[in-house]
């Protein structure tokens, strides 16, 4: 399974946003798959992937405030490659919730922002 196969949430269960994202999705009825990213993280050719569902640069769906920014010795001027090998190796740096379906895929900050792909 790929993580463009059906409907999937990239979820932290840590995240207040996130586990608001879940219980939207149970109240919806959509069959869908939940995965842990921090437990299993996304491979750099996923997050390849992802990059072109969310169609967004890698840096308006990265975590900046987070310390493994600082870890992963990024800055301002890192570019999208640079950004997505940090959060393959430091995946707590990427943005959360995200609901992947239909070809698309949504940040869920606010989780009503996941709407747009369960009502489609």
């Amino acid at each position: 399974m790929t993580i463009t196969d059906g409907t999937l949430l990239l979820h932290n269960p840590r995240c207040s946003k996130s586990r608001l994202a879940l219980q939207m999705l149970e109240e919806s009825g959509a069959e869908f798959s939940v995965r842990e990213y921090l437990n299993d993280p996304l491979s750099r050719a996923e997050l390849d992937d992802l990059q072109v569902l969310l169609d967004l640069p890698p840096r308006e769906w990265v975590r900046t405030g987070e310390a493994d920014w600082a870890l992963a010795g990024l800055s301002a001027g890192a570019d999208a490659a640079e950004v997505l090998d940090a959060m393959a190796q430091w995946p707590k740096l990427m943005q959360r919730p995200i609901l992947i379906r239909g070809g698309e895929a949504r940040i869920g900050r606010p989780p009503e922002n996941l709407r747009e792909l369960l009502d489609s």
